[in-house]
């Protein structure tokens, strides 16, 4: 486990696998998620979009509103909702395809937004030790907001780790030179 991104080390026995191949494979992600997607939206009687992508090499499935107020409810506090959607759409997408899907799910920008929220605090954190010499401990955070912060603090030269146990899971952000633990 890198411990600065929270990445898993690369399997040096693992398969190589042909990047046109995962491409397709990502797409059939994003596919049967989108199928998945429009017949919940249907069932719900809502409005919405499905866009498809592939960021950070997993599929990136977003659910767009001309209203993005209408898809709040599909959010809940604090993206609660759509943590839980996520999980249901790739439980989807395992059911399918036998494999277990790292896909991101996205409802009315909510996470786009938000990875721009946790970037600034992670630069104010990182500003905060850079000034006082002394490691920072942030609010808690679930995967998704740890991984923005952890990465964030790595571009900036600091180091983090994550302490904790779900749901109360928190990023601690210290001084450059500080070993590392395994992050999340």
């Amino acid at each position: 486990m890198n411990a600065s991104t929270g990445t898993a080390a690369p399997d040096p026995e693992a398969p190589v696998v042909d990047p046109e191949d995962r491409t397709k494979r990502l797409e059939e992600e994003g596919e049967i998620a989108a199928d998945y997607l429009e017949e919940f939206l249907d069932i719900a009687d809502l409005d919405g979009d499905i866009d498809l992508d592939i960021k950070h090499d997993r599929a990136a499935v977003e659910v767009v509103a001309d209203d993005p107020k209408s898809l709040a409810h599909l959010i809940g506090s604090e993206g609660e909702v759509l943590d839980a959607m996520q999980e249901l759409t790739r439980l989807a997408v395992q059911t399918r395809t036998g494999e277990r899907s790292r896909l991101m799910l996205d409802i009315g920008g909510y996470r786009a937004a938000r990875r721009v929220d946790l970037t600034r605090v992670a630069e104010a954190a990182v500003e905060q030790v850079r000034s006082s010499g002394e490691e920072v401990e942030l609010e808690p955070l679930n995967a998704f907001e740890r991984k923005v912060v952890h990465d964030a603090v790595a571009a900036a030269g600091l180091v983090s780790d994550s302490r904790g146990v779900e749901p109360e899971r928190y990023v601690v952000v210290q001084p450059a030179g500080t070993p590392a633990a395994v992050t999340d």
